[in-house]
């Protein structure tokens, strides 16, 4: 379903799989991507009376700011309280989705997101573009940036084993990315190639 015209592709990927970094190749390309996490951290701020209502202050850090670390640890795994989070967060990520897309001039727009599907945006999208990349390479990759205890990666890894199968179900086109391992000139020209095809199948002349 485009949205004005518009031909709206989501871009997602599993924990640590790499798909940020498509997001950045494609915004060097021209095309316009909204980062919907980050859009999610503006939100917080804008609800953090709400969330220190039905959360308690816990989730403050020192400097007065929402703890992302400290919410996301009270609510994962926890379906209750990640419905008590999303029912206060969504809300607000959608309107501003919705907004972003309609101030686009662009007729192609991205939409980067680690949880795409939960998305009210999920409904308008034309094709999902999923991130893959070795379970190893991965591990490495997320023990390096985020420095979390091995318990917790692995809690991290193990939520997310039926995370490609959401989006197969649906009648959404998927295009999937694999995000290699080896050199860093290697794996760029294999993301660029791979990029290059996908916006040749959906029709999208390069900028």
């Amino acid at each position: 379903m485009a949205v004005k015209n518009k031909k709206i592709i989501g871009l997602t990927g599993v924990y640590c799989a790499g798909k940020n970094h498509v997001a950045l190749l494609l915004e060097k390309r021209g095309f316009p991507v909204l980062d919907l996490d980050k859009l999610g951290h503006e939100v917080i701020e804008t609800e953090k009376e709400r969330l220190l209502s039905r959360f308690g202050n816990d989730i403050l850090g020192e400097n007065g700011l929402v703890n992302r670390k400290h919410l996301g640890a009270r609510v994962f795994g926890n379906r209750t309280e990640l419905a008590a989070l999303e029912e206060i967060i969504h809300p607000g990520v959608n309107r501003a989705t919705l907004s972003w897309i309609d101030s686009q001039k662009e007729e192609i727009c991205f939409i980067n997101a680690a949880l795409l599907h939960r998305s009210s945006a999920f409904e308008i999208l034309d094709a999902v573009i999923i991130v893959e990349a070795p379970f190893l390479h991965r591990f490495i990759r997320a023990k390096k940036r985020d420095r979390l205890p091995f318990s917790v990666l692995i809690k991290r890894f193990q939520s997310q084993r039926e995370f490609n199968s959401q989006y197969f179900r649906e009648k959404t086109d998927i295009y999937r990315v694999g995000n290699p391992s080896g050199c860093i000139i290697s794996r760029q020209k294999k993301l660029e190639s791979r990029i290059n095809e996908i916006l040749s199948l959906l029709g999208i002349k390069q900028v």
